[in-house]
């Protein structure tokens, strides 16, 4: 019987963030992981997703590089070679993180857990054994989900980690699913050369993000050549010769297309089965861990964390809820905070954005004011040749709070950090726009699209009377 004070089930990016802060607050800690510490995020996500984008982003740049002046010949794409790349980056953060655990004294236990009670721990591993804890976390991720299509369950049929293992550039590829996973890998593989098709059952692609960014977002796909057809329904997948047949409904309207390889990317589901939640009585909601703002379930002493709790599936929402449930399990009385959390989607351009959309926010009730500045208007984006998008930010017009920001652009991923901060402050765009910006600057756009909603942009033309 292994003693500690707290058990970790999982060591992904929720379980392993908890492990970290429970150690540093001063308790004994035993980590559960069956698989490569890290979880999806590190080994088959974000992580070999990024380092496989950074790719093309060097084959895109080197094909402009004409523009500049820069006579580049002789270009070839190595796949194998960005592969192991991409493996060589993971197998050293996976390497890194295990250091960083054993520094701090975890206990890391290889196996597959099952909860026996709010105490304890069942790990069957090389060597079945127990761990005795006074308190537990949960973080088992989430897995790919199925699409509920005929055809669809084959196992040829990619998910994202099959994806991320392909030994050759698919000649073509359907996507089902044009959401973040969906459209970053459609990125990936029309840089690389595949004919990609895109296919969202939603109006549009990215559902959940503001309706002008995702625009500039898809035209940009659609010229890279990359298919879409969104309200698509599949009905059905069939084999053939070429590959594979999509069947599928568009308003109704029965449509059909043919790709080599088909990529499922509708969503991931909890990874909860055979924890035993049930047995003891942890309540859950359509699958997804019920938890209060401390991150404790229906059974006390038991916390839960990440993907399997539901809300944004994202890697730094999982971090944050490990630290809190840490710091509870310790003593603490600590409350998650979900209202302002950053969203990035890594295409190119990329996209990001933090809190309510334009439509969001008028739902909600708020006398929104919308400032808008296009990078076209931007000295950096102009001189870096990236000129595609926009930053807009969405404000409550009798307070000026700023209620979101939403960008589409390079280095958006990094550039909507500025929002994440002055939003966590609670401030206004007043407070944006009062610092001083270096210039020239991505960030300027940022600053320039707060003074936009009180009409005062300096670096476009001046704004009829009475428009938002």
């Amino acid at each position: 019987m292994i003693e500690s004070d707290v058990a970790i089930i999982g060591g992904g990016p929720g379980g392993y963030v908890a492990a970290i802060r429970a150690a540093q607050l001063g308790l004994k800690v035993a980590l559960v992981e069956k698989e490569a510490l890290g979880g999806t995020c590190l080994n088959r996500g974000c992580i070999p997703t990024k380092a496989l984008i950074r790719g093309v982003e060097l084959l895109d740049a080197i094909r402009n590089a004409e523009e500049y002046g820069i006579a580049v010949a002789g270009v070839s794409t190595d796949f194998q070679k960005m592969m192991a790349r991409k493996e060589a980056v993971v197998k050293r953060l996976v390497g890194g993180l295990e250091a960083v655990l054993l520094s701090h004294n975890i206990r890391i236990v290889r196996g597959v857990a099952t909860l026996v009670s709010a105490t304890e721990v069942e790990v069957a591993g090389e060597a079945k054994e127990n761990i005795k804890a006074r308190n537990v976390i949960l973080a088992p991720g989430a897995v790919s989900a199925p699409i509920p299509a005929p055809g669809a369950q084959s196992p040829d049929i990619l998910d994202s980690q099959a994806a991320l293992s392909l030994g050759e550039i698919p000649k073509s590829l359907a996507i089902i699913g044009a959401g973040v996973i969906g459209v970053e890998f459609a990125t990936i593989f029309a840089r690389l050369g595949s004919s990609v098709t895109l296919l969202e059952a939603l109006p549009k692609v990215l559902p959940q993000e503001d309706a002008e960014i995702t625009s500039i977002l898809e035209k940009s796909l659609r010229k890279i050549g990359i298919g879409i057809h969104t309200s698509a329904q599949v009905t059905r997948i069939t084999d053939v010769p070429a590959g594979k047949s999509i069947s599928f409904t568009v308003n109704g309207q029965p449509k059909e297309i043919q790709a080599q390889r088909v990529l499922a990317a509708v969503g991931r589901r909890p990874n909860t089965e055979g924890l035993g939640l049930d047995r003891l009585g942890i309540a859950t909601e359509k699958g997804f861990i019920k938890v209060n703002e401390r991150l404790e379930t229906s059974l006390p002493g038991v916390y839960a964390v990440g993907d399997a709790v539901g809300g944004l599936q994202l890697a730094h929402k999982a971090f944050a809820e490990g630290e809190i449930a840490a710091e509870n399990a310790a003593g603490q009385k600590t409350a998650m905070d979900y209202r302002v959390i950053p969203r990035c989607i890594y295409t190119i351009p990329e996209a990001a954005a933090v809190g309510m959309s334009e439509a969001e926010a008028r739902e909600a009730g708020h006398d929104v004011q919308v400032g808008r500045f296009p990078l076209a208007g931007s000295g950096k984006a102009t001189v870096l040749g990236e000129t595609r998008g926009l930053v807009k930010v969405v404000a409550d017009g009798d307070t000026g709070e700023i209620l979101g920001v939403h960008i589409c652009g390079p280095q958006a991923t990094e550039l909507i950090h500025e929002a994440v901060l002055v939003m966590n402050l609670e401030g206004t765009v007043e407070d944006l726009a009062a610092a001083i910006h270096a210039h020239p600057t991505l960030s300027e756009a940022v600053r320039e699209a707060a003074l936009d909603s009180r009409g005062l942009a300096i670096h476009m033309p001046a704004r009829r009377r009475g428009a938002n």
